[in-house]
C-alpha cells in the first residue's frame, strides 16, 4: 500500500467486536487474566502494553518502513530511553544544531552519568568520520535541523558510521520531515526518532514521542526500557496521534506548498538578512534535500537586519502567526529560538543567532499568512 493508504489503515483494522472503524480508546490500567500468569493476548498492565498504543506503534512502523514502533510520553522521553542503551564512558556524536531540549538533556542529565558528547557539523560527512572514536556508541542526527534547517546526507553518514570498528547506532531525529517526506531507515539509519507532538499529531493537542527500528534485538532492548522506565503515552494520547496521522500527507503537502512561497517572498524582503529553507535554491544543502526529501516541509527560519530587537518586534507583531513554542500544527506559529526553544544553548557552541526567527507554517490561506508577515516586517 502507498503511504497515504497506510496512514489511514496501518495497525487500524475495524474493531472485531463492534466493527468500529476508529481504533477504540482502551482507557484501562489493567486487564483480567485467564489464569495465574496467563494474560489474555499478552495484555496484563497498560504501562507494558495497551491496544490503542499497539495500534499506533504498528502504524508508525508501517509508515517508516520499519519492523517495530515504540511510543513514548514525549519526544524527549524517546530520546532519554534511547540514551539508556548506553553505559558510563560511552560516547555520543551529535550534530552542532540540535533541538534545545535535546542539548539540555545531553548536557545536564546524561553527561552527569558519565556519557561523553561531541558536536560537529554533520552536513559534511567527513566531520562525522573524523569525530568517531572507539567508544562512540550512537551518532545522533537531526535533518533538517532545529532551528537552522541544515540538511545532512543520511545515506553518506550511515555508510561511514556502519563501517567504523566501534559499530555505533545511527539515530535520526526526523521530526521536521516526518516519515512522509523522508524515511531514515530506508537511507541506512538504525533508529528514526520523533516528537509526535509536532506534525504526526498535527493539531497542537497532544504530547508524544516515538522511535522506529528494524532490528528485532534492538527493538527488544528498547521495549524493555520503555516498560522499565514507564514514560509511555496514555490511550487518549495515542488515539489523538492516530487521528492526526490520517491527514499527515495532505497536511504536509499544504505546509510545504505555503512554506516555499513564503520563503521565496521573505528572501526578497529588504529587512530580511537570510532565509533558511531546504527547498530554496539558495540553501547550501539544496541538492541533498531534493535527493532525500519529498518536499521542503513547513518550517522556515530567517535572520533579520536589526539584530535581536528586530526579531522580537516581528515575532510580537504578527496576528495570524501565534507567538508560541512547538511546531507542526495546523495553525501557524512564530518564535525567537534564542530566547525561547533554544535558550538552553546560550553560551555554548550550539548557541543560535539572536536575530533568528522560526516559523511553523500552518494550513491557513497562504495569502493571509503573507499579509500577516509583511505587516509585521513593515
Amino acid at each position: 500500500m502507498k503511504f497515504e493508504t497506510l496512514a489511514i489503515h496501518a495497525g487500524q483494522e475495524p474493531d472485531p467486536q463492534t466493527g468500529a472503524v476508529m481504533t477504540p480508546i482502551y482507557q484501562t490500567s489493567t486487564y483480567k487474566q485467564d489464569g495465574v500468569g496467563r494474560p489474555r493476548n499478552g495484555y496484563e498492565y497498560s504501562r507494558t502494553q495497551n491496544p490503542t498504543r499497539a495500534a499506533l506503534q504498528d502504524c508508525l512502523a508501517a509508515l517508516e518502513g520499519g519492523g517495530f514502533g515504540l511510543a513514548f510520553a514525549s519526544g524527549l522521553a524517546a530520546t532519554h530511553t534511547i540514551l539508556q542503551l548506553l553505559s558510563s564512558g560511552d560516547h555520543v556524536l551529535a550534530g552542532n544544531d540540535v533541538y534545545g531540549g535535546t542539548f539540555r538533556q545531553f548536557e545536564k542529565v546524561h553527561r552527569r552519568f558519565g556519557l561523553d558528547f561531541t558536536y560537529v557539523d554533520t552536513t559534511d560527512p567527513e566531520n562525522v568520520a573524523e569525530a568517531l572514536t572507539p567508544t562512540t556508541r550512537i551518532v545522533w542526527l537531526e535533518t533538517p535541523t532545529n532551528p537552522l534547517l541544515s540538511v545532512t546526507d543520511i545515506r553518506a553518514v550511515a555508510e561511514i558510521v556502519h563501517a567504523h570498528p566501534s559499530r555505533p547506532l545511527l539515530a535520526v531525529d526526523n521530526t521536521f520531515a516526518t516519515p512522509y517526506l523522508q524515511q531514515p531507515l530506508e537511507l541506512g539509519a538504525d533508529l528514526a526518532v520523533y516528537s509526535m507532538t509536532k506534525y504526526l499529531g498535527g493539531h497542537s493537542d497532544v504530547v508524544g514521542g516515538a522511535a522506529v527500528v528494524r532490528d528485532p534485538a534492538l527493538a527488544e532492548r528498547l521495549a524493555f526500557l520503555q516498560n522499565a522506565s514507564g514514560a509511555v503515552p496514555g490511550p487518549m494520547d495515542c488515539f489523538l496521534v492516530l487521528r492526526g496521522i490520517k491527514t499527515l500527507p495532505v497536511r504536509m503537502d499544504r505546509h510545504a506548498e505555503s512554506a516555499l512561497r513564503i520563503a521565496s517572498i521573505l528572501e526578497a524582503h529588504p529587512r530580511v538578512e537570510r532565509v533558511l529553507y531546504p527547498f530554496l535554491e539558495s540553501h547550501s544543502q539544496f541538492g541533498v534535500a531534493r535527493a532525500q526529501m519529498r518536499n521542503g516541509g513547513g518550517m522556515i527560519s530567517f535572520t533579520l537586519k536589526g539584530g535581536r530587537e528586530a526579531a522580537v518586534r516581528v515575532a510580537e507583531a504578527t496576528k495570524i502567526f501565534t507567538l508560541a513554542e512547538s511546531l507542526g500544527g495546523v495553525e501557524s506559529l512564530i518564535e525567537v529560538p534564542a530566547a525561547m526553544t533554544h535558550l538552553s544553548t546560550q553560551g555554548s557552541q550550539l548557541e543560535v543567532p539572536a536575530n533568528l526567527v522560526r516559523l511553523s507554517v500552518g494550513i491557513e490561506h497562504v495569502d493571509d499568512l503573507i499579509a500577516d508577515l509583511e505587516e509585521a516586517l513593515g
